[in-house]
């Protein structure tokens, strides 16, 4: 087995293991807004739940040579945001708006998706999502030493829309969700198949 010192590494080299083994990543496609009402759309990799009870979830936003992007900026700004789960029928227009924009053009816009009001927060969600969820800043970290690579930024979610074709008796149906994960490079992952496993008492 090859062993390997990350701090010997460069960051790139580190970065091509670490999305290569951690897969699949669940992918947040995340909508905020600037102060001047520009609403932003962008996907995150680095996204997962943090505790049920608050119900609390994770974004870490890297930065390019200590420059925030402007979901970072934005939430930390209006400290509001909508995380939307990323599936099979809406992924591609999902990519599209990882291209640079400057933070007058709005990518919900660029890509036709459609708004969809929030109910307890300003930041409207997009309805090409069959999950979304709105969220408030919890709290925020600048991680990375001297010069910060990343925001890592929990929300506590306080909104949960679920399309009504997915959900019975408090559950999500996985496979109508078909919800799609990140692997490496431009390669993204199918549920596929789906086993179960009792857990010990």
């Amino acid at each position: 087995m090859k062993s390997i010192d990350p701090s010997v590494q460069s960051d790139r080299d580190n970065y091509k293991l670490l999305i290569g083994s951690i897969i699949p990543r669940p992918i947040a496609f995340v909508t905020s807004m600037s102060n001047e009402g520009i609403i932003n759309g962008a996907p995150f990799s680095y996204f997962n739940v943090v505790s049920s009870n608050p119900p609390l979830v994770s974004l870490s936003i890297s930065r390019s040579n200590g420059r925030q992007k402007d979901t970072a900026r934005n939430i930390l700004t209006e400290k509001e945001f909508v995380i939307h789960i990323v599936d099979e029928h809406n992924v591609e227009k999902v990519n599209q708006t990882a291209a640079s924009l400057p933070p007058d053009e709005s990518e919900v816009e660029l890509v036709d998706f459609t708004p969809a009001p929030s109910l307890k927060i300003s930041v409207p969600g997009i309805k090409e999502a069959k999950i979304r969820m709105e969220c408030i800043l919890e709290r925020s970290l600048e991680l990375g030493g001297e010069v910060p690579s990343c925001d890592f930024i929990i929300g506590k979610v306080v909104q949960i829309h679920i399309d009504e074709s997915i959900y019975q008796d408090g559950k999500v149906d996985p496979r109508g969700l078909a919800a799609v994960g990140r692997l490496a490079g431009h390669d993204y992952a199918k549920i596929g198949e789906i086993f179960t496993i009792e857990r010990p008492k």
